[in-house]
């Protein structure tokens, strides 16, 4: 007997915490919080996939509880023969069209979302002057970061993908390794990226990212890739299309020469060390081994995960393997030809990073 209540308190006790856990969504991050047109349609196909459920689910517990109720045999007795119902059509013909309903409720939206957003047919089209109508970046998957590439504008970033709102943004999806998982989950759902072909779809934002608490959205990889697959994050930057134009006209400048003497002497460490990895420039190359670091002052995070700030920099470039297993940037000592980084070296180059910067 107490066995059974105590096993009834866990039960309730369970149950309130997943009341109380319903509402503890992060609207950067969370799925139930939808921040873009893509992530709504999603949303309500859950919210009605969910009402046809518990429609199911009330309807069959009310049937077996008045089944127990007014059928007992306490009350009608041992010699009570119920009705006999078998091959009535009533019957047959209700459990048949209500199952059918429910599907039909469930399936033509779901078919219609689903070839909704698999329509990327408007990603090559251009206007009178032969400019593409839509943004579209080529994403790029390693192990354990994301590459950015906007091959209209001319412009590659890596970690932090930056696009405007109130507009549709097409992707070309691929890996350079293994397979990986594009997943912004408050503004629409995953997508394989694969190494052997090219998957594309594409989201809206319907809000700059500077309203939320942390000013960005939240991007991750869906798909386990390795020992560090957990911390391959990214982040979204979502600005108004004014706002996004002056920030690819600052990535397409040429980056200037460090100006204060400690952030110089680390931009000289970084082109004997770091430069055949890493480029510099929002008009980089892309598909290089390193990401490009051109806004690395901009970040909020250091390896998608870290806290942005100097020391933690400079810790993980002497040993990024304590911080990201399984990645593949060498250590300190090997980028430095066997030799350990200085403390004076580690400043001038945490100094010259945090200065690359595109935002005023």
């Amino acid at each position: 007997m107490m066995k059974g209540l105590t096993n009834w308190r866990l039960f309730a006790l369970m149950t309130a915490l997943l009341v109380f856990l319903s509402g503890c969504g992060r609207e950067e991050v969370s799925t139930l919080i939808p921040a873009g047109k893509v992530a709504q349609d999603q949303f309500n196909l859950l919210i009605l996939s969910s009402i046809v459920m518990i429609f199911v689910i009330l309807v069959v517990s009310i049937i077996y509880v008045l089944a127990i109720v007014k059928f007992r045999r306490s009350k009608l007795g041992d010699d009570m023969i119920p009705e006999q119902v078998e091959g009535s059509a009533k019957l047959e013909f209700i459990w048949t069209a209500v199952p059918i309903v429910l599907l039909l409720i469930l399936a033509v939206p779901t078919v219609y979302s689903t070839f909704d957003l698999a329509d990327v047919t408007a990603m090559d089209s251009v206007n009178e002057e032969g400019e593409q109508n839509h943004l579209t970046v080529n994403v790029t998957a390693y192990l354990y970061w994301w590459e950015f590439e906007y091959p209209e504008q001319g412009i590659v970033t890596a970690q932090e993908l930056v696009v405007p709102t109130d507009e549709r943004v097409y992707f070309n999806l691929i890996s350079a390794d293994i397979k990986h998982s594009f997943w912004i989950p408050s503004v629409g759902g995953k997508l394989d990226v694969n190494p052997e072909n090219v998957n594309k779809f594409y989201l809206e934002f319907d809000k700059p990212s500077s309203e939320l608490e942390t000013g960005v959205f939240y991007g991750k990889c869906a798909e386990l890739c390795g020992p560090s697959h957990a911390l391959m994050d990214f982040k979204v930057k979502s600005l108004e299309r004014e706002e996004f134009n002056e920030w690819v006209a600052a990535m397409q400048e040429e980056p200037e020469p460090a100006s204060e003497t400690l952030a110089q002497d680390g931009e000289e460490i970084f082109g004997n060390s770091c430069i055949n990895c890493h480029a510099v420039s929002g008009t980089g190359p892309a598909g290089m081994s390193g990401p490009n670091v051109a806004t690395f002052g901009d970040r909020n995070r250091i390896a998608g995960y870290l806290e942005h700030d100097e020391e933690t920099l400079k810790n993980w470039i002497e040993n990024p393997q304590e911080y990201k297993p399984g990645n593949l940037m060498p250590d300190g000592a090997t980028n430095n030809g066997g030799e350990p980084f200085s403390e004076e070296e580690l400043d001038a180059l945490a100094a010259y990073l945090m200065s690359l910067t595109v935002e005023e």
